[in-house]
């Protein structure tokens, strides 16, 4: 092919921005590769997060953009992905070593299902490609064993505990520890010395994403989260009533307070979808969340609807997004994952960055 090289290439894809963040591909360092050949462009495109949410926007509008150059009879869109650090506001706590970004899963009250979609999240991400971990931070309810599946028992390598492994996703939890029937029966002290030997001693390895699911409210477990350790995000869950919504509300403003970035909220239980006539019922109000996310600036993630299948699963040790892949409840899970990945991308790059173009020789 002659009349064009890889420099017109790349600045044709100057204008073409990740949708998301707003800015080129090009000055994020995202176009990594450029072939031409035989009137075919082959562009590499490295993704900030396997679970890309608008992927196949990216591929259309890179297309879109390098077609228009004269000569070009086709353009084949590769891509690849590399998850970054997210911003972590204070920077005076110690990040885990090897875990790229700290997402809390919280509640303001018990009941909304918070667990049930921390991991059907971790397992979402870890389904799209991402290195997952889990740890269950619910001390005095741990459930993440019974939903995951895994009643093993972790053990010590070289002083590291071991995390457990199920459905790709790296999981550490106090119920691995004690006897299933036991109540823990703490103070704060010591809960707050369990939480951080979790943090400190655990070798999660290399991680895209640890997700911490928290106990409901704002108490000892929290506290030591925040100042142990730099969250990338929160995530709040709630349920579309009242009730949770007052309480969702605390614990969405107990994170701003901290200098903690507020992904966005989910909405579970949002509605019944009657498996008989199809109809759709709202038992727990409508709209809550939207209203929520809107007064407080935030994102809505997701809005999940209630399905026996979730509760199913989560007995039987397998997520919805494992048991039933192609549910519309396991896609609402995936699709709020997604979004909450999208926005610590977002958060990883608000500070500029100087462009990172790596072009093979002799396109």
């Amino acid at each position: 092919m002659t009349g064009i090289h890889r420099e017109q290439v790349i600045d044709a894809l100057r204008p073409v921005k990740d949708p998301e963040i707003g800015r080129s591909l090009v000055d994020l360092g995202m176009i990594k590769d450029v072939q031409i050949e035989d009137g075919t462009v082959h562009v590499q495109v490295e993704l900030t997060t396997p679970a890309c949410p608008l992927r196949a926007r990216i591929q259309t509008d890179v297309e879109q953009a390098v077609k228009a150059l004269p000569g070009v009879h086709q353009v084949k869109v590769a891509f690849s992905s590399r998850v970054r650090a997210a911003g972590t506001g204070m920077t005076s706590r110690t990040p885990l070593p090897g875990v790229k970004n700290t997402i809390a899963v919280a509640s303001g009250k018990g009941g909304v299902g918070k667990s049930t979609v921390a991991v059907n999240l971790a397992v979402a991400l870890a389904q799209d490609g991402a290195a997952v971990g889990l740890l269950d931070a619910d001390v005095y309810g741990p459930s993440i064993p019974t939903m995951m599946g895994n009643r093993g028992r972790p053990y010590l390598q070289n002083d590291k505990i071991m995390p457990l492994e199920s459905y790709g996703v790296r999981i550490m939890s106090v119920g691995f520890i004690l006897d299933p029937e036991r109540a823990l029966i703490w103070r704060g002290p010591l809960v707050s010395q369990l939480i951080t030997q979790f943090l400190n001693d655990v070798d999660w390895g290399e991680l895209d994403y640890l997700v911490i699911d928290l106990p409901p409210g704002t108490g000892d477990v929290q506290l030591t989260l925040v100042q142990r350790i730099p969250l990338s995000g929160a995530i709040i869950v709630t349920t579309p009533q009242d009730v949770a919504l007052a309480d969702a509300v605390k614990g969405l403003q107990m994170f701003r307070e901290v200098k903690t970035p507020v992904l966005g909220i989910v909405e579970n239980m949002s509605y019944f979808i009657c498996p008989h006539c199809g109809g759709r019922s709202e038992i727990f109000g409508f709209g809550g969340g939207q209203r929520t996310a809107e007064r407080y600036d935030v994102p809505l993630l997701g809005q999940i609807p209630i399905d026996p299948a979730v509760r199913e699963g989560g007995d039987a040790g397998a997520p919805i997004v494992v048991s039933a892949p192609e549910s519309p409840t396991a896609e609402a899970f995936r699709e709020a994952a997604r979004r909450a990945a999208g926005r610590l991308s977002v958060e990883a790059v608000r500070k500029p960055r100087k462009p990172t173009i790596m072009l093979k020789p002799g396109a």
